[in-house]
């Protein structure tokens, strides 16, 4: 059991008051069992996310809808193992998803995970979703700034040029100053 498997297991079993269900789900080895389990009525979240974390980190592509699901959550523990699973599951789809949930200005508080995970996907919608984030983060007393943060960490590690005028502007934001400079560091010289 790998170390994300273990502290989702662990951080579910309170939830599901550790049931016979919930070991079953833990310990089946059928895909077909952890499918159902995502399409079957009245199942509680707590068994669609052992289900889609499970089928998503063996690239089990049927894990996608509610894999997304996850990471737009409330709970920043769900949004995470999702985020995980997704990275792992191969689908074309996840970053045009994670771009859309990172870029949608009326959830920016759930946008950490869906911007850490656009970093660690580098595709192709990666730099301009990052960069459309963080844009809308600089103005002044903005609530969202471990968001921005992120956005500034993520495009340094991409390293892509086209972020430089805008890691400038995060230059003198005291929050993400330092960052920035340190992203700015990563990029490219002209």
């Amino acid at each position: 059991m790998d170390e994300e498997l273990r502290s989702l297991t662990h951080r579910l079993a309170e939830e599901a008051e550790g049931s016979a269900a919930y070991h079953r789900l833990i310990a089946t080895e059928d895909e077909e069992e952890l499918a159902r389990v995502l399409v079957e009525r009245e199942r509680p979240l707590w068994a669609r996310e052992i289900a889609a974390f499970r089928l998503g980190c063996g690239g089990d592509r049927r894990a996608f809808e509610t894999l997304v699901l996850l990471l737009n959550h409330r709970d920043p523990e769900r949004c995470a193992g999702a985020a995980h699973a997704l990275a792992r599951l191969g689908d074309p789809r996840t970053p045009r998803a994670a771009a859309a949930l990172a870029t949608n200005s009326l959830r920016t508080a759930y946008a950490l995970y869906p911007v850490r995970l656009l970093g660690e996907l580098r595709a192709p919608e990666s730099v301009p979703a990052l960069m459309t984030t963080l844009r809308g983060l600089l103005g002044p007393d903005e609530p969202h700034w471990r968001v921005a943060l992120a956005c500034v960490e993520e495009l340094g590690l991409l390293g892509d040029a086209r972020a430089r005028p805008l890691l400038e502007t995060a230059l003198p934001h005291p929050r993400l100053g330092d960052a920035a400079a340190e992203a700015l560091g990563r990029l490219p010289a002209y």
